[in-house]
Formats: structure tokens, sequence, C-alpha cells
């Protein structure tokens, strides 16, 4: 039996870093610190993070919603409790506690991080 040389290749590739503010889409490009497969930041979502955020937190059904109004992590902050409840076309329960318990808690966070 010959033996088989061990083969090593090294291969040295500069970091790569995107920051695109103004994407056709609004949402921002790649960052290196990632949350759950998400920028830390919401403000800094696409619109699959915001989907993907609402699948794990369990509804669903509801995610799609976002999906469909395109809603991204910078509108999701702009939304209001009617927005919410209204313009997503969700069945009430559900809309009030992504509300109140989501959607309320990120944007209150964002501001308290984002304010100097």
């Amino acid at each position: 039996m010959r033996g088989v040389a061990e083969v090593k290749e090294t291969c040295s590739l500069p970091m790569l870093s995107v920051d695109m503010e103004n994407k056709e889409n609004g949402s921002v490009g790649v960052k290196n610190s990632m949350e759950n497969g998400r920028p830390p930041d919401p403000a800094d979502w696409a619109v699959m993070d915001v989907v993907n955020y609402f699948r794990t937190a369990g509804f669903e059904e509801q995610a799609s919603a976002f999906q469909e109004q395109e809603i991204d992590g910078k509108s999701l902050l702009l939304m209001t409790r009617n927005d919410v409840l209204t313009g997503l076309q969700l069945k009430l329960g559900p809309a009030l506690k992504i509300y109140e318990y989501h959607v309320k808690p990120l944007q209150t966070k964002h501001l308290k991080n984002n304010s100097s």
C-alpha cells in the first residue's frame, strides 16, 4: 500500500466588511457581529431578519405579513400600535402581543442604545 502525502493549503483572504447604508430595499450590508443570525441593532435588519425574528418568537403565521408588507428593521422601529393592529391585517390577539411584547420593547431598546 502506498502512503498518501499530506497536502496542506493555506489561504489567506482579507476580512470583508460591507457597509452599504442605502441599499435598494433599505437594509444594511453585512456586519461582523451577529445575534441569532441577525445584526444586533434592529435598525440594521433586512426584511427576512424581521420575518425570522417573529417566526422564532412563535408567530409563524403572522411573520409572513411582515414579508408581504416588506417591513425591514427601520420600518419595524417606526411602526405605531395602530400600524401593527390594522396595517398588517392580523388577528387582534396576536397583533396586540406582537406590538406590546416585541415591537414596543425593540423600539425602546433601540432608542436607549442610540440616545446620547
